[in-house]
C-alpha cells in the first residue's frame, strides 16, 4: 500500500514530535525528584517536582502510533494504554493541553485531574487508561456504536504484549469477531511487561497467531518500521471500515526508556538499549524519505526545528498555566 509523499512526511513529522516530547518529559519529570545527595541513601521522590506521579514514556515505539493513525480520521476512535503519549500525538491531541494535564494544570485535557495515564480528548476521540488490558472493551463499545449508527467509523485498541494474557483481551477479541465490529486491535510487542520478558509469560512467540482462534486476520510486523506498520494497518482499517469485522496486528517494537521513569532496569541486559538504538526508526524513516526523493537535508532540519519548537511551546504553556482551585475537585464528578 503506497502512502504517498504527504502522508509519509506527516508520519516522519509526528515521529519527531513524539520523540522530542518524550525526551523533554524525561528531563522535566526528574526536576525535584532526585535527592541532592544520592550517596546518603535518600529515595527517589515520585511525588515531587512539577510533574508528580508515575511516568511511562514511549520513545522508540513511534512507528506503531504513526503507522496506524495515518489511516484514521478525526471521527475514528483510538484507545491507548498507560504509555499513551505517542498515540495521543498521532491522533491529533493538543500538545499544550496534554502537557498541561501532566503538570496538573487547569488548562489540561482533564483540567489537571487525570495525569498522564488518563488523557481524554472527545474532540479527537482519544482516551487511555492505566489499567492493563483496559483499552479493548471501550474500543469495542465505540465500534458497536458506529455499527448501530450506520457510520463507517473505526475504533483502534492499542495494548502491550504483557496485556495479551488478560481476560479482557480475549473477551474483547471474541465479542468483536462474533458481532463483526469495526475495530482493529494492535499489540505493541516491546518484549517487556514491566520487568517480565515475553518468553516467561506467553506460550507463543506471536500474539497475532491467536487471531485465528477468533476467526479474524492476524497480521505480523516483525520490524520496528513506520512504513511496515502503515502497510499492515491499511488493509485492517479498510476491512473494518467496510463492515467486514476486526483484525489483530502485532508489531515488534522497542522501548528505549524503563517501564517507568525512575526504573533501575536491573532486569535488562546492560547493552540492550544501546543495541536497540542502532536500529532507531526515525533515522530509518528519514533515509527512506530521502531515497524516495520526498525529503532532503534542509527539509529534515526544518521539520526537526518545527517539532522542537512545538514541544518547547507546549512545556512552556504547561509551566505557565494556573493550577485548579481547591474547590474544583468537587466539579465534574458524579453525584
Amino acid at each position: 500500500m503506497q502512502a504517498g509523499k504527504e502522508t509519509e512526511l506527516w508520519m516522519f513529522e509526528k515521529m519527531l514530535e513524539i520523540r522530542h516530547f518524550e525526551e523533554t518529559m524525561a528531563t522535566v519529570y526528574l526536576e525535584g525528584k532526585l535527592p541532592p545527595h544520592i550517596q546518603q541513601g535518600l529515595a527517589f521522590d515520585i511525588g515531587s517536582g512539577p510533574v508528580p506521579g508515575e511516568m511511562h514514556l514511549a520513545a522508540g515505539q513511534e512507528p506503531v502510533a504513526v503507522g496506524v493513525c495515518a489511516h484514521l480520521t478525526q471521527t475514528d476512535t483510538v484507545v491507548g494504554t498507560h504509555r499513551p503519549h505517542h498515540f495521543a500525538i498521532a491522533k491529533g491531541v493538543s500538545l499544550n493541553a496534554m502537557a498541561a494535564e501532566m503538570f496538573g494544570k487547569a488548562t489540561g485535557l482533564g483540567k489537571g485531574k487525570g495525569g498522564h495515564m488518563h488523557l481524554f480528548d472527545p474532540a479527537n476521540r482519544f482516551s487511555c487508561s492505566g489499567i492493563i488490558g483496559a483499552s479493548l472493551p471501550p474500543a469495542c463499545g465505540a465500534a458497536l456504536a458506529a455499527k448501530k449508527l450506520g457510520k463507517d467509523w473505526v475504533a483502534v485498541a492499542f495494548f502491550g504484549e504483557g496485556a495479551a494474557n488478560q481476560g479482557s483481551v480475549h473477551e474483547s477479541l471474541n465479542l468483536a469477531a462474533l458481532w463483526k465490529l469495526p475495530v482493529v486491535f494492535v499489540c505493541e510487542d516491546n518484549k517487556w511487561a514491566i520487568s517480565v520478558p515475553k518468553s516467561s509469560a506467553t506460550s507463543i512467540e506471536w500474539v497475532a497467531d491467536r487471531a485465528a482462534g477468533y476467526g479474524m486476520p492476524g497480521i505480523k510486523v516483525a520490524s520496528n518500521d513506520a512504513m511496515a506498520v502503515y502497510e499492515a494497518a491499511g488493509p485492517a482499517v479498510a476491512r473494518a471500515r467496510r463492515g467486514e469485522g476486526p483484525s489483530l496486528i502485532e508489531v515488534k517494537t522497542d522501548r528505549y526508556f524503563g517501564h517507568f521513569q525512575g526504573d533501575a532496569e536491573v532486569y535488562r541486559p546492560k547493552d540492550e538499549v544501546a543495541g536497540l538504538r542502532k536500529n532507531d526508526p526515525i533515522p530509518r524513516m528519514a533515509g527512506f524519505l530521502k531515497k524516495q526523493g520526498h525529503m532532503d537535508d534542509a527539509e529534515e532540519a526544518r521539520l526537526r526545528a518545527l517539532t522542537q519548537r512545538r514541544v518547547a511551546e507546549a512545556f512552556e504553556f504547561a509551566r505557565n498555566s494556573p493550577y485548579p482551585e481547591p474547590l474544583d475537585a468537587l466539579q465534574d464528578v458524579f453525584a
